[in-house]
């Protein structure tokens, strides 16, 4: 997005901030470390600039960004009931439909700020800071405090350094471009304890977790001359291990290890009582993940996107193995 769009965003964004509200600030569904980051390092400075400003996500499915200071704040999902607010901003979610079911009667009801990097993303709110470029929706939150003149203390700064690193698979991911380097360069300077973040993150794994990996090896299907590559979770699987997605956030990995791999697919049905199974996607160019994740009702980025399948394990693999063929058979054109 050009920086003159971006900038009138943040100033019908600035706009509804003008007055003190009470601002509910929420992420994604199981919200992974860019949404739980963004939302934590939000709050805080909304309410360092004098608003009574609350993040909310379900307090039992953080995962390993649940770590970061700011989260013994969090609202639990279950009790937004009877509260009431002036404002609603979400963050790192490309609809209303991506949020927690106990959120989106906010986002139906009340002035909305949306801040997103997805390349599918809607625009439905007053303010929409909307960047499919940029790394992270942590990233869109520094730029904005930044437009904003806001203090960013060190607490602040570990919630963006966190969303930045992991959106952005710690610097690697095609999304990574000078503007994310120059964010991450001035939450640096705020104190950041990156050694320990990194090893909580990427050097540290519950039994859990790793009894879910060692399933998801052994489930690995490798087709399409090797470019194809995928791995399953049950919910038995889940159950079993009592286990939740957010111990399974890296698993995607696997299948993206496998030597000239372009697909990765990661096949998971949580323990809940939908008849639903969801795919997680990861490509290498020249594939859009997008392509696949948007005809399932899905979406997210170029290179890594998500959808819910309707109907069990098996029939999700057949129709998602279908796309794919048909996706490959059909690539695109070399610019």
């Amino acid at each position: 997005m050009d920086t003159k769009h971006l900038r009138t965003e943040f100033a019908a964004a600035k706009a509804l901030l003008e007055k003190p509200k009470r601002i509910l600030v929420s992420g994604h569904l199981s919200p992974d470390g860019d949404s739980l980051g963004s939302m934590i390092a939000l709050s805080r400075m909304l309410r360092a600039a004098g608003h009574a400003a609350f993040a909310t996500a379900d307090v039992h499915a953080l995962g390993k960004p649940g770590f970061l200071e700011g989260v013994e704040d969090l609202i639990p999902v279950r009790k937004l009931r009877h509260r009431k607010f002036d404002l609603f901003v979400y963050v790192d979610a490309a609809s209303p439909s991506r949020l927690p079911p106990e959120v989106r009667p906010f986002a139906e009801k009340l002035p909305t700020i949306v801040i997103d990097h997805h390349a599918t993303s809607q625009a439905a709110g007053a303010a929409a800071i909307i960047d499919p470029a940029a790394s992270s929706a942590g990233e869109l939150v520094w730029r904005f405090a930044k437009w904003m003149q806001w203090p960013i203390d060190r607490a602040t700064a570990e919630a963006l350094w966190v969303a930045i690193v992991t959106d952005s698979g710690r610097f690697a991911y095609d999304s990574t471009s000078p503007a994310t380097l120059r964010a991450a360069c001035d939450i640096l300077k705020r104190g950041v304890r990156t050694a320990y973040i990194n090893d909580i993150l990427y050097c540290s794994f519950a039994s859990k977790a790793m009894e879910l990996k060692r399933r998801a090896w052994r489930s690995l299907h490798i087709w399409k001359n090797r470019k194809v590559a995928e791995v399953t979770l049950t919910r038995d699987d889940f159950r079993e291990v009592r286990g939740t997605k957010a111990e399974a956030e890296d698993v995607i990995e696997i299948p993206r290890q496998v030597a000239r791999n372009e697909i990765a697919l990661f096949f998971y049905q949580i323990p809940d009582r939908t008849h639903e199974t969801r795919v997680s996607i990861r490509t290498r160019a020249p594939w859009d993940a997008t392509a696949l994740a948007t005809r399932f009702g899905g979406g997210g980025h170029l290179r890594a996107s998500g959808c819910t399948i309707k109907g069990g394990m098996a029939l999700a693999k057949r129709q998602m193995r279908r796309a794919v063929k048909e996706l490959i058979k059909c690539p695109p054109e070399k610019s």
